[in-house]
């Protein structure tokens, strides 16, 4: 199984940028597609972000495209999400999550989840 361990999240303006890490230790050796969900108070957790193994393929949600990347350092074993002009709206606790391929995680159908890294973007 894979380990993942977010960091990066913080306080921001609005405009403003930030970008998660998502570190994954464990069985890296194995394919694994990584994403991105949140999930803001009083809320479920959504779908931001993914990327397949050989990062040929991604998604994102509508709300986050053209302002988020997401992209993969196989040297480093992490996955890193690039947040830019940044909104109130995207307050929330960010995870990582790994599945068996990219559709798998939009599906919901997740092998493994970080501990989340929170996200608050003042007006």
């Amino acid at each position: 199984q894979v380990q993942l361990i977010e960091s990066g999240g913080g306080l921001v303006q609005a405009g403003g940028s930030l970008r998660l890490s998502c570190e994954t230790s464990g069985r890296t050796f194995t394919s694994h597609a990584t994403g991105w969900f949140r999930q803001a108070p009083g809320s479920g957790r959504e779908f931001v972000a993914a990327i397949s193994w050989t990062g040929n393929t991604i998604d994102y949600a509508d709300s986050v495209k053209g302002r988020f990347t997401i992209s993969r350092d196989y040297a480093k074993n992490t996955v890193y999400l690039q947040m830019n002009s940044l909104k109130p709206e995207d307050t929330a606790l960010y995870y990582c999550a790994a599945g068996a391929s990219l559709s798998m995680l939009q599906a919901r159908l997740i092998d493994s989840w970080g501990q989340g890294t929170q996200v608050t973007v003042s007006p």
